[in-house]
C-alpha cells in the first residue's frame, strides 16, 4: 500500500514530519535502491516502521481518561513516590512548608504547573482535553493530581510516616511525596499510550 506525497522526492522534509511521513519518504528511497540486499534493509525498516505505528505507544491520540488510565496515574504515582517514603528530608521540607504556607501554596501550584506540563506541553504524546469539568477544566490533570494526593497520603499513613498527630505539619509532608507522585502520576498515564 503505497502512499502518496505532494512533495517532491528531492524536498526537504516537513518541519513537522509524521510515522506518515517517514513510511512515505522509506516507500520512495525502496524505489530507488538498486541492490537487493538495500532493498532488503528498507522493507525491514518500512515493517519497522508500522509496527511501532501500531503498537500505538507513540504518535496515538489520547483523549478520554479511563480506568486504565487512572491505574496507570497510581502505578506511576507508587514508582516515584516509593523512594520519598523512605528518605527523612521529606519530614524536614514538609516542617518548613508548614511554617511558610505561602510556599505550601506555591509547591501545590508547581506540581499542578509540572502535570499541566508534561501532559500538554511537553509533547510526550498528543492529549486532547475530553470533556472537561464545568465545560473549562481537564478531567486528566484533576485525576491524576487527585490519585497522586491520595496515594501519598495513603503510603505515608500506611508506612507511619506520618500519625495525624499534627495534621497542618503532616499534610505540608505529604504535600511534598505528592510533588514526586504527581510527576509519576502524569509519566505514567500519557508513556503507554492509548489503546
Amino acid at each position: 500500500m503505497s502512499r502518496q506525497s505532494n512533495r517532491p522526492p528531492d524536498s526537504p522534509p516537513p518541519s513537522d514530519p509524521t510515522i506518515e511521513d517517514v513510511l512515505t519518504q522509506l516507500e520512495s528511497l525502496e524505489e530507488t535502491v538498486d541492490a537487493p540486499e538495500e532493498r532488503r534493509e528498507v522493507r525491514d525498516a518500512i515493517r519497522l516502521t508500522r509496527r511501532v505505528t501500531d503498537n500505538g505507544v507513540f504518535g496515538a491520540v489520547i483523549t478520554e481518561f479511563t480506568r486504565k488510565d487512572k491505574a496507570e496515574a497510581f502505578v506511576g504515582s507508587v514508582v516515584f513516590g516509593l523512594p520519598l517514603l523512605v528518605e527523612d528530608g521529606v519530614h524536614e521540607i514538609g516542617e518548613f512548608l508548614a511554617a511558610t504556607p505561602a510556599f505550601f501554596v506555591a509547591n501545590l501550584a508547581f506540581a499542578a504547573a509540572l502535570v499541566v506540563g508534561i501532559l500538554y506541553v511537553a509533547g510526550f504524546q498528543e492529549v486532547q482535553i475530553h470533556d472537561p469539568y464545568f465545560g473549562v477544566v481537564p478531567r486528566r490533570p484533576v485525576w491524576v493530581l487527585a490519585i497522586a494526593f491520595a496515594t501519598a497520603a495513603l503510603m505515608m499513613t500506611l508506612w507511619g510516616r506520618v500519625d495525624w498527630a499534627e495534621p497542618w505539619v503532616h499534610l505540608c509532608q505529604v504535600s511534598v511525596v505528592f510533588t514526586a507522585m504527581a510527576v509519576g502520576g502524569a509519566l505514567g498515564d500519557i508513556l503507554p499510550g492509548e489503546d
